[in-house]
């Protein structure tokens, strides 16, 4: 079995992988379009930010299991993975607290203008009557976008400089918040028009994207700082722009919608020509302690999917089947007995969507539990009950 990692792991991941027998190929530089071509003879895949889309998954036959070595999988084609029938997992929170460490740089950065005093000392200027007219940190209030493992990673270290917290989530309650020792806020822009800073830790997904929108960004305070160290897609970047441009907030950003795919060489951004903007190059996760965490949590999905056939953090698994009814056959344990159900409702045209068979102990008996897509036909359903030998007993459910 052939594993291909199209990102930087370290070496130690890398050595994991081959010891479990695995033919592993590591290009840490391939692009995103150099995969367009498929890999036609790769079972398994481990990406960080690499683009898979779906033409790269149709042209990859072998392919059973896509792994994320990280958090966010917007970079992937779920729908064309799912369709093709491979496995899309993800690494959450292993990264958490480097991308809560980088979010504090930023804040800290924009505060005391770290990057353009460290600039113009390269160019041999020495600024110290513009550079030391920073506000400080303590006693703002930190707004917070998202209350998941990163959010509350930075809380904590947003705590220990004197910040005050305000936090809204989608599973945030009064409750919650309480335990949590943060203002509760009923919605975003509520945070928005309170806060000094509003950072967002939110992942990428339909009900997210926007949702920085103009209307939240002009709630902010003059001089505030807009921090995002989670996607691009969850800011109206055309309102950001718009808003830097006038000069009236700073931001501090790891990401953009137009950065680059490959790994190295020029950008360019609209951006650049703004001087109260600190950009990092989408590095949030980008330590040594957490690309060790996230390879061997990637290492370990590999292991579990090769020792038992299980998938650990299965993204695209369908979390219901619209099957309405259920049967369930209580059988001995012997070779053939659930082929011979399924050709029975093979023969009455019936999808078994879902299947479970657990053995009693002893094994001697075991129950297996189908998912049907429509209702057997009293026929049908007394051929499989009636098969003495081999089934015990059989119900009909309705879901």
């Amino acid at each position: 079995m052939k594993v291909f990692v199209a990102d930087k792991l370290p070496q130690q991941a890398i050595d994991e992988l081959k010891k479990l027998g695995l033919d592993v190929e590591f290009d840490p530089t391939v692009s995103s379009s150099d995969l367009e071509q498929g890999l036609d003879d790769t079972d398994i895949l481990i990406v960080r930010s690499t683009e898979l889309t779906e033409t790269f998954i149709q042209n990859s036959p072998r392919l059973m299991l896509i792994i994320r070595a990280g958090a966010g999988v917007n970079t992937i084609d779920i729908e064309a993975a799912s369709n093709a029938g491979i496995y899309v997992a993800n690494c959450p929170g292993q990264n958490s607290i480097a991308v809560a460490e980088l979010t504090m740089g930023l804040i800290l950065s924009l505060d005391r203008y770290i990057a353009d005093n460290v600039s113009d000392f390269r160019e041999g200027i020495w600024n110290k009557k513009d550079y030391g007219k920073a506000d400080g940190l303590f006693g703002k209030t930190l707004g917070i976008i998202g209350v998941g493992q990163i959010g509350q990673e930075v809380i904590k270290r947003a705590r220990s400089f004197g910040l005050d917290i305000m936090a809204w989530s989608r599973s945030l309650t009064p409750e919650i918040a309480e335990e949590m020792e943060v203002v509760y806020a009923e919605s975003v822009e509520e945070v928005a028009s309170e806060c000094d800073i509003l950072s967002v830790h939110l992942a990428m997904t339909p009900d997210t994207k926007g949702i920085i929108s103009k209307k939240v960004l002009s709630l902010l305070k003059d001089g505030a700082f807009f921090i995002n160290t989670a996607r691009a897609g969850v800011v109206d970047e055309d309102a950001l722009y718009e808003e830097l441009k006038s000069g009236r907030i700073k931001a501090g950003l790891d990401l953009i919608e137009d950065e680059p795919e490959y790994k190295q060489g020029e950008v360019e951004s609209r951006f650049q020509e703004l001087d109260n903007v600190y950009l990092t190059h989408h590095i949030g996760a980008s330590t040594k302690q957490a690309q060790l965490a996230v390879a061997s949590d990637a290492v370990d999905i590999v292991h579990g999917y090769l020792q038992k056939g299980e998938v650990r953090n299965w993204l695209n698994r369908c979390a219901h089947t619209d099957a309405p009814w259920k049967l369930v056959v209580r059988h001995f344990d012997k070779p053939g007995v659930i082929a011979n159900v399924m050709n029975e409702l093979k023969n009455a045209d019936i999808n078994a969507q879902e299947l479970e068979n657990v053995i009693f102990e002893g094994k001697k008996t075991a129950c297996c539990t189908i998912q049907l897509d429509a209702k057997p036909s009293d026929e049908t359903f007394n051929n499989i009950k009636t098969r003495h030998d081999e089934v015990i007993s059989a119900m009909l459910l309705e879901s």
